[in-house]
This record gives structure tokens, sequence and C-alpha cells, in this order.
């Protein structure tokens, strides 16, 4: 059974706001965010977003004004204490964590290293 986060990770309003509309206009075949963390990228760590139905068992679970974000255990390490945002500006549109474990990370911002 899924665990609801002890909120080590938080979603900003911005993010949950994203994650709810990208998620009702994907009708029945997503119902949640997974972010997760994978070896690669510039920096040695890259963030991984996708859309899914099923929650693993082991996951930790954040929910937020209709948004749904799913964190594995392994990745949750590498985002302890971190912010996930949406960023809307000149330079475009994208989440953005916000990790205070990483040390460096690219100038894409989807990579970094602890």
């Amino acid at each position: 059974m899924s665990q609801t986060a002890d909120f080590s990770v938080v979603v900003s309003d911005a993010a949950a706001k994203r994650i709810a509309a990208i998620l009702s206009a994907s009708g029945p075949e997503a119902s949640a965010l997974r972010i997760s963390v994978e070896g690669g990228g510039c920096s040695g760590f890259s963030y991984k977003y996708d859309l899914t139905n099923a929650a693993e068992p082991d996951d930790v679970v954040i929910d937020r004004d209709g948004a749904r974000v799913l964190i594995d255990p392994m990745s949750l390490t590498f985002m302890e204490g971190a912010v996930v945002d949406f960023v809307d500006d000149l330079m475009g549109q994208s989440f953005q964590i916000r990790n205070p474990n990483a040390v460096a990370s690219c100038g894409c911002g989807t990579s970094f290293s602890v």
C-alpha cells in the first residue's frame, strides 16, 4: 500500500496547479505524475517525469489540490527536502526542482550532482 508523504518533498502551489491540469487533460490514461532520479545527464543524475496510473507499493504519494505525485524510495533519498515547482517565464515553462542535496547542476536544470 502506498504511503502518504511526510512532506520531506514539497510540491509548490504552481506545480500542483500545473500537475492537476495535466492530469485532468490526460483523462483516464494518467492519475499521477511520477518523479524519479536516474543516473546520467551532464551532472551525474537527472530527473525523469512520467504520467502513470499505478503507484508502486513502496511509493511516497503526495496529494495536493488535485495533483498526485509519486516518488520511489531510491529517488526520495536524492530528493529529501526538495521543492517541486513550476515556472512560467520568458525562457519558457518547466518543472524545476530546488534540491538542497544538489551540490552542482547543469544549465538546463534537469541534471545535478550530490
